[in-house]
């Protein structure tokens, strides 16, 4: 994997940080709970504002929809029951022999269902923004 020499600075760090381990992304979106934005520093908060009022900005002429953020965890199909799976766009039937068989939304076995995971909708671990101030973890542990 190429890897940046010392000192040359990224030519796109947002990606290359979403990329990497990061909660709240995905392929396409960057997700930040608004409880743990609005618990942050007032510092950092007021950094963060004026970043979005940029993005907002040079993106405002765009046809922004509304979004809808699902909490999700990746499962094994094998591991899923069948709520979990028609969420996740499959379907568990009982072929003739007695074995269960694991559909997709074209009606195809799904020939390994233990080495294949999807996202499946899960309980938010992070508070909602109603709940109050949620404690960051201490900076001298963010080493």
């Amino acid at each position: 994997m190429f890897e940046e020499p010392p000192g040359v600075a990224s030519a796109n760090p947002a990606r290359d940080y979403a990329d990497g381990p990061c909660p709240g992304a995905s392929p396409d979106y960057l997700v930040v709970p608004r409880s743990l934005a609005q618990s942050m520093p007032l510092r950092w908060q007021q950094v963060f504002v004026g970043l979005l009022a940029d993005l907002h900005d040079a993106y405002g002429h765009l046809e922004w929809p509304q979004y809808q953020v699902i909490p999700s965890r990746y499962e094994l199909l094998a591991d899923m029951d069948e709520g979990q799976l028609a969420a996740a766009g499959y379907v568990a039937d009982v072929d003739e022999d007695g074995q269960l068989v694991i559909r997709d939304d074209h009606e195809r076995p799904v020939i390994h269902p233990h080495s294949v995971g999807a996202l499946v909708p899960v309980d938010d671990p992070i508070p909602g923004p109603d709940t109050g101030r949620v404690e960051p973890r201490a900076a001298d542990d963010r080493i």
